[in-house]
């Protein structure tokens, strides 16, 4: 069973007849999934999914590189189409009659309602869902993808150390991240980085800024590369050139020290069937009963959230989260604590859940 083969199983139920896939200016990420394509852009290019094949209908600006790529999988059919016409006709002998998944979240408004009229399908239902839940259990080949982006990330964590000097901005040291990041392989960024320093990383989605690097301060760096479609998402907190005698630098030490209590904590119980509310419950309680409750209230994120294709998968590690974990998921675990002006500090890794335990990429 190839790759498309066992997705289509993933997918199809005998519920539906077909799923239909349409990119806008940028690829539905369900359209990467169903295909394996990792290049081209495939703007308005549509696609069609039965439970038996994937037939890809794209323009002849991107007719070749679909065609080079189809060649891996005999499933998959790429189709030249030079018209909206074409484009009707073809959906038209395949749909018509046919109850048809839609990526609801994903397909504008307008397209839906002028595929009403060229499809003449039975009846269309939302195959979000179905989707989303076919994508996060990963396959022993998705997760070497990831193996992969995660291994190019640290790679730049690991290097990073050497572009820290006083004076240099938060916009200047997510650039040199960004470059070690393609030096060793990422194809791409899984998301903006983030580099923050000092009080900045209070803030976990800071964007970065002209703020200047100082000595005895923090940084906080949140950045994941790409590799074949599938993304990593890791972060480090650091302390440039500090002072160890400093009241900083030993409440930083402490906040880290309660953060990596956290998120050691959580992938023990990172696990197939435990509940993820569970888990972050874990986590937070950690940090919410340090020292008489010095750092209650200031972990204000879920602990974590699926990573695949995109960097976040559609399911969460949260207090209300209703996903269960499932053996080959893979999720981040950051858990961290955020001072308004002083500071924060986040520790995160991307966790293959496993039969008893979490394990790190």
């Amino acid at each position: 069973m190839d790759y498309v083969t066992s997705r289509l199983k993933k997918v199809f139920d005998g519920s539906i007849d077909a799923i239909l896939l349409n990119n806008s200016d940028r690829a539905d990420s369900n359209f990467l999934y169903l295909t394996g394509f990792y290049g081209g852009v495939f703007e308005d290019t549509t696609l069609v999914a039965t439970p038996s094949s994937v037939h890809v209908f794209t323009s002849k600006l991107e007719y070749e590189i679909a065609a080079e790529q189809s060649r891996r999988s005999k499933h998959i059919h790429v189709h030249e189409v030079e018209s909206k016409k074409d484009i009707e006709v073809q959906l038209r002998k395949m749909l018509e009659g046919k109850v048809v998944g839609l990526n609801y979240g994903f397909i504008p408004h307008g397209y839906f309602n002028a595929l009403k009229k060229m499809a003449r399908a039975k009846r269309f239902v939302d195959a979000g869902q179905r989707l989303s839940e076919a994508r996060a259990v990963k396959s022993r080949y998705e997760i070497s993808l990831m193996r992969k982006a995660v291994k190019i990330t640290k790679g730049a964590f690991g290097e990073i150390d050497q572009y820290f000097k006083r004076g240099i901005s938060e916009i200047e040291l997510a650039g040199k991240f960004e470059y070690l990041l393609r030096e060793k392989g990422a194809e791409g960024l899984a998301f903006d980085t983030i580099v923050s320093f000092g009080k900045n990383a209070a803030m976990p989605h800071h964007a970065p800024d002209n703020t200047k690097l100082g000595e005895n301060e923090i940084v906080l760096i949140d950045a994941g590369g790409k590799y074949s479609n599938y993304c990593a998402d890791m972060t480090r907190t650091f302390i440039f050139k500090p002072d160890k005698q400093s009241k900083k630098y030993e409440r930083v030490e402490e906040i880290v020290g309660v953060v990596r209590k956290a998120h050691d904590g959580a992938l023990e119980l990172m696990h197939e069937g435990e509940p993820a509310s569970k888990v972050h419950e874990l986590a937070a309680g950690i940090i919410d009963g340090f020292g008489n409750g010095r750092y209650r209230g200031r972990f204000i994120h879920s602990l974590g959230h699926s990573i695949g294709i995109d960097v976040h998968d559609g399911m969460v590690i949260s207090p209300n989260s209703k996903t269960v974990l499932k053996k080959d998921m893979v999720f981040s675990d950051e858990p961290g604590i955020y001072v308004p002006g002083f500071g924060g500090v986040r520790i995160e890794d991307d966790v293959l859940i496993g039969e008893k335990k979490g394990a790190l990429f």
